[in-house]
């Protein structure tokens, strides 16, 4: 477990959730403990997706993936306990019961049938048919949902309104958008058009920049009535832009 959790990557999704609640004057244990969960979550979907009977990958963060450097039982078990240490966590929280429910009801369809875990079984079930539409819905449940989250977890912990909550959620619906066009569009270029389709290899290259433009531009829009107190956020969206330019 720790070997999958704490071996590398961005932080992306709990700098997300931790910026978001200090957005809105949320800091602490709280809001740690759930950037924490949030990683765990997304620590054990890659775990999974490195399996042979899904990704088949040997190599992740230039390290052996997990059940190469263990086994896969290992993997397997490994990836079931972070997804149910994760819950264990947010239950445990510093934060009231409301916002406790109400964190792990949304980490829950985040990374369940209607987010990430559906948005994989679609991904290995596409096939070259697939039109912009449909690589878009599963684009943004298997990687969408969980950005998505970290935008309207933030707000949930600071006890934001419902509206804020969810301008929170479209605000990391949009990032999650531009981050897997920016990670196709660096796949393309290595690799070239081999392995399932993406929505940077349907429409070539350069459409797939402009498309990640406008996704940040629409999460940009979503920041704006905060000014300056939502530049960390802004500069995150910016840092995904700059990866593609």
């Amino acid at each position: 477990m720790r070997y999958a959790v704490l071996g590398g990557g961005k932080r992306l999704r709990p700098f997300l959730l931790i910026e978001s609640a200090r957005l809105f004057g949320a800091e602490g244990a709280a809001v740690i403990d759930a950037a924490a969960a949030l990683e765990c979550v997304h620590a054990y979907s890659l775990v999974h997706d490195d399996l042979p009977a899904m990704d088949d990958d040997d190599v992740r963060r230039g390290r052996p993936t997990v059940h190469k450097a263990f086994d896969e039982a290992t993997a397997i078990l490994a990836g079931d306990a972070l997804l149910t240490i994760a819950f264990d966590i947010v239950a445990s929280a510093d934060a009231s019961p409301d916002v406790r429910v109400g964190l792990a009801a949304a980490l829950a369809r985040a990374a369940g049938v209607g987010g990430m875990a559906g948005g994989q079984m679609l991904d290995l079930d596409q096939d070259a048919s697939w039109d912009e539409a449909a690589l878009r819905a599963m684009q943004a449940m298997k990687t969408g949902a969980l950005f998505a989250f970290a935008g309207a977890a933030g707000a949930l912990l600071a006890s934001a309104p419902t509206g804020e909550q969810d301008r929170m959620r479209r605000f990391g619906g949009h990032f999650g958008a531009a981050f897997q066009l920016a990670d196709d569009i660096d796949d393309l270029i290595r690799d070239g058009a081999a392995g399932r389709p993406s929505l940077a290899a349907l429409v070539g290259p350069e459409e797939a920049r402009a498309m990640v433009g406008r996704e940040a531009d629409a999460a940009l829009a979503l920041l704006a009535p905060f000014g300056d107190a939502g530049e960390a956020l802004a500069g995150a969206v910016r840092f995904v832009v700059d990866a593609v330019s």
